[in-house]
């Protein structure tokens, strides 16, 4: 049993792991796919993920695979059920726990963050983190619960509303996500800004009604001309970078409500166009990973309400992580996987 662990400073070495039997209420898994996340590559860089890193640990915290073995008290799966993995385990006992925002717990920790997670051939999970899904889906497609769990907390913080003009900013794996949530949540139109060609074509493949290059000329000409609107009622940043969070203010419609998605770097810091904010009332909110929404996501996969193939794009053996990680970082990629069983 392999996995490849991450030794801080941007460091991974493959190592054996053992595991013994299952605890009452674990469950051991045999990792199948494993997806490289945003929060991979800060990491990678030295920043921290939803929980504090402490090396040397096996990253990789969006994953499937099949449940080789499990407690005797755990009745969630059973032995060959295809499963995947809700990372953030929280406490239940400190105040935003009890108070219904889990999402802010003191004591979270997180498979594949601070525990060992998808980056390896097996994994030993607490069994309330394991959700069931359809052998027929595939473990690539499961794989993609987590980050659409995520979107998913966010797509409820903006409150998109039925006929509203929704632009997502960046057609990355979230952006493409965003897309067709906030198609399923009933916008009226969903434009995606994003300059890669490719990742254009493949936003209008999943539901985008319109795709822009943001380089080719002013943004927010472009959604006018497109729609005759003066902006977007919602506007979801995926990027990360502050030339989009600006991107996002610019196009915003007045009473609109603006989404910063995506994990920036920790010092990262924008000048709010305050003014903005008060004539056009806008409303800004954050999302952080997610709370209660995995359920929702392994739904949705099932049911085949979201497309996924289209977005994965590279896929690495366990020992090629760091090159894995690189792919993840180019704009060639859109979602880079990790599969354990390959050479």
């Amino acid at each position: 049993m392999k996995g490849t662990f991450f030794l801080g400073e941007g460091k991974f070495e493959v190592r054996e792991m053992e595991f013994s039997a299952p605890g009452p209420h674990q469950v051991l898994i045999r990792n199948k796919a494993a997806g490289i996340c945003g929060t991979d590559v800060h990491i990678y860089h030295g920043g921290k993920g939803s929980a504090d890193v402490t090396p040397p640990v096996v990253l990789g915290h969006e994953y499937s695979g099949v449940v080789e073995a499990i407690g005797e008290n755990v009745t969630a799966v059973k032995v060959g059920d295809c499963v995947t993995v809700d990372p953030n385990i929280y406490c239940g006992k400190c105040y935003h726990c009890r108070k219904g925002q889990k999402q802010f717990c003191d004591h979270m920790v997180a498979v594949g963050v601070n525990m060992d997670g998808g980056f390896a051939e097996y994994s030993m999970v607490p069994e309330n983190q394991v959700f069931a899904m359809k052998k027929e889906v595939g473990f690539e497609a499961m794989a993609m619960a987590e980050p659409l769990a995520c979107c998913i907390h966010g797509i409820e913080l903006v409150e998109i509303k039925s006929g509203d003009l929704v632009t997502v900013v960046g057609g990355g794996a979230i952006g493409l996500l965003m897309v067709q949530l906030a198609k399923l949540r009933g916008a009226g139109q969903v434009i995606l800004s994003e300059p890669v060609a490719a990742r254009r074509e493949i936003g209008l493949q999943v539901g985008a009604d319109y795709a822009i290059d943001p380089l080719a000329s002013d943004p927010l000409a472009q959604i006018q001309a497109i729609t005759g609107r003066m902006g977007a009622d919602v506007v979801i940043e995926c990027v990360g970078k502050t030339f989009a969070t600006k991107q996002a203010f610019d196009i915003a419609d007045r009473g609109g409500r603006i989404l910063l998605f995506s994990v920036p770097d920790v010092d990262a810091k924008f000048e709010m166009p305050l003014f903005d904010v008060f004539k056009k009332e806008l409303k800004i909110c954050g999302s952080f990973v997610n709370p209660d929404s995995h359920q929702e996501a392994v739904d949705l996969i099932n049911a085949g309400r979201i497309q996924t193939a289209p977005l994965i794009t590279h896929r690495y053996p366990i020992a090629k992580l760091e090159e894995a990680i690189h792919m993840q970082m180019s704009a060639e990629s859109i979602k880079v996987q990790i599969i354990p069983e390959m050479e």
